[in-house]
């Protein structure tokens, strides 16, 4: 099972038997960001954009969808274990009460 929200034109889906949620355009994919759940916590570790799609933000744009689908659900905290979702918290400051603390 899937679920998926539009974000600037492009689909997030989240891939639960992947463990993964990726970026598609038109039915290509473009990024994806994979995880593990753990139930509490979602560690987010690894973001990675097709190299030919590299350079125009599309990894940014699975990580915020991404954390809007878990904002919107309200029962996990992230551990953003990728260097990448790590410096999108920063760069995203609102967002950071999801972090996992400690």
């Amino acid at each position: 099972m899937t679920d998926s929200m539009m974000v600037d034109g492009f689909l997030v889906t989240d891939e639960k038997d992947a463990s993964r949620y990726t970026l598609t355009r038109d039915g290509v994919l473009v990024s994806a960001l994979d995880y593990r759940d753990d139930g509490k916590t979602m560690a987010l570790t690894r973001a990675f954009t097709i190299p030919t799609y590299r350079g125009n933000g599309y990894a940014a744009k699975v990580v915020a969808g991404a954390i809007a689908d878990i904002e919107s659900r309200g029962d996990r905290k992230v551990e953003p274990v990728c260097w990448y979702v790590a410096e999108w918290f920063a760069q995203n400051p609102g967002h950071e009460g999801l972090l996992r603390r400690g």
